[in-house]
């Protein structure tokens, strides 16, 4: 696991599930995580299109980090529907030290493979990820 900033590899599902998500608007979010061997970001779940923020967040293991993408639709205030992709680095408080170390380490070398992310999130507890903060950074 040494230089894990640098060598850890990203499964080619999981850019094809983000091209999907953006371009085909086929899932509502999806949830990556880094797998047991601590050398490659595969993907966690991806949620259907009518799932909800809800659903979403429910979906995030309380004491597991993870990175996702969620794709938010809102009307802005001179009526124009819009959509924008948020990427979130979840990683609660609860994780141990050397899983968070490694998410974090990773973060902007997995956001880099994921061309379209208009808004980042870090988030230790859902707080912090509310959808008062995702509707708040969506303007």
């Amino acid at each position: 696991m040494a230089n894990a900033a640098s060598g850890i590899a990203v499964d080619d599902e999981c850019k094809l599930k983000f091209l999907e998500l953006k371009a085909k608007r086929n899932y509502r979010y999806i949830v990556f995580k880094i797998d047991s061997t601590g050398n490659k970001v595969v993907v966690d779940k991806a949620g259907d299109n009518n799932e909800t923020y809800q659903d979403f967040t429910d979906s995030l293991p309380s004491d597991e980090c993870r990175y996702a993408v969620f794709d938010y639709d809102f009307t802005t205030n001179e009526n124009c529907h819009k959509s924008k992709i948020y990427f979130i680095a979840w990683s609660p408080d609860t994780a141990r030290v050397r899983t968070k170390m490694l998410y974090a380490s990773s973060k902007d070398r997995f956001k880099r493979e994921l061309d379209g992310i208009q808004v980042e999130l870090q988030a230790t507890d859902a707080s912090e990820m509310s959808l008062d903060i995702i509707k708040e950074r969506a303007y």
